[in-house]
Order: C-alpha cells, then sequence, then structure tokens
C-alpha cells in the first residue's frame, strides 16, 4: 500500500463524518468508528499494511516540535499523550498532518486548538489508533492474533527512531521564552 493510498483511507472516513472529523472531544466521535467500517472493506492483508504504514507515519511525527506543540495545546507532554496527540494528529488527515510536521505551530490555525485555548472544548489527541485497525481486523477475521505476529514482523526490520527527530530542543516545557521563540503562534494562544 502506497502512502497515497493509505492517506485516502483516512480521508474516505474523514469524508464520511463531514463537518466532525476535526474534534476527538465530541461526546459521540464518529471518526474512529468510520474507520473502523472502512478498514473492515478491506482484506485482512491490507489492514496489515495499513498497521505498518499507520507506524511509519506516526513515527515521522516523532519530533522535539510536535512535542512541545503537544505540551501547550494539551498541557501535557508524557510518552504517552504525545503517542495519542500523534495519533489525533493523523485522523486531522494528510493536509493538516504534513503542514503540523513541517512546522508545528500551524497548529495554530486549527478551529479545534483555538477553541481548546479558550477553554471552550475540543481536542486533538485520540488514544491508540492502533486499537481501531486492530477492531476492523477482528471484525472480518474474528480475531487478531494474526495481525499482531504480522505487524510485529514487519516492524522488526523497520527502522524506527528511538528519540524524537529535528532540531533538539531544551524539552523543559516550562522554558516559557524557547515556545515564544519556536511557537510563536501557539504560544500566543496558550500562554498570553
Amino acid at each position: 500500500m502506497d502512502m497515497n493510498a493509505w492517506w485516502g483511507l483516512v480521508d474516505s472516513a474523514r469524508a464520511a463524518v463531514g463537518d466532525r472529523a476535526d474534534d476527538r472531544d465530541l461526546p459521540d466521535d464518529p471518526l474512529p468508528e468510520a474507520l473502523v467500517d472502512v478498514l473492515a472493506a478491506l482484506e485482512p492483508a491490507e489492514i496489515i499494511d495499513f498497521y505498518v504504514k499507520y507506524v511509519e507515519v506516526e513515527d515521522s511525527a516523532y519530533r522535539h516540535s510536535l512535542c512541545m506543540a503537544a505540551y501547550l495545546i494539551e498541557g501535557s507532554c508524557t510518552s504517552d499523550g504525545f503517542m495519542d496527540f500523534r495519533g489525533g494528529l493523523i485522523l486531522l488527515g494528510r493536509d493538516t498532518f504534513g503542514r503540523a510536521v513541517e512546522n508545528s505551530d500551524t497548529l495554530a490555525d486549527l478551529p479545534t486548538v483555538t477553541r481548546m485555548s479558550r477553554k471552550e472544548g475540543g481536542w486533538i489527541g485520540y488514544e491508540c489508533v492502533s486499537y481501531l485497525i486492530s477492531d476492523a481486523y477482528q471484525r472480518i477475521q474474528g480475531e487478531t492474533d494474526s495481525l499482531d505476529a504480522a505487524v510485529e514482523t514487519a516492524l522488526r526490520d523497520m527502522a524506527r527512531p528511538d528519540k524524537p527527530l529535528g532540531e533538539e530542543w531544551n524539552r523543559d516545557p516550562e522554558d516559557t521564552e524557547q515556545l515564544r521563540r519556536r511557537l510563536p503562534r501557539l504560544a500566543a494562544l496558550f500562554l498570553d
């Protein structure tokens, strides 16, 4: 599965839920189930491929700047919280994801982020997109052991980052001077 096809599946799920695709804080968030539906229409081997590509895409967002953006936006940058943030960022679609990986400060353009800065609700992160992939596989195969084994084998041969990519930051989220300098638009929303 190439990246265009992979992102096309994410975009199909987003299109199915329309204007409700960008906020994970909705009480009846429709996007997770829509993604499961899209993936469950695939062959088992395609779901395995989707999972492996998911890890690649998530790894590409393992960046210092996005970790600090997650801290500003969601108030935390723990390992699990940052993983959830990257998963939610993927669910925002290819264009938003690509802009954020290139320049994390572009997240200030998102209406959900603006609402969050005003404490009016909203959320970006999504805990364990991988569960959605497993749910789709379970729906068509009745089990996930073969998925887990295939993904584990594929990931064993994949080069994965062991530390955040990009220019290194002082990882002290209380360094507001650095945050204002490197993420000026997000800092203006969340620190001012």
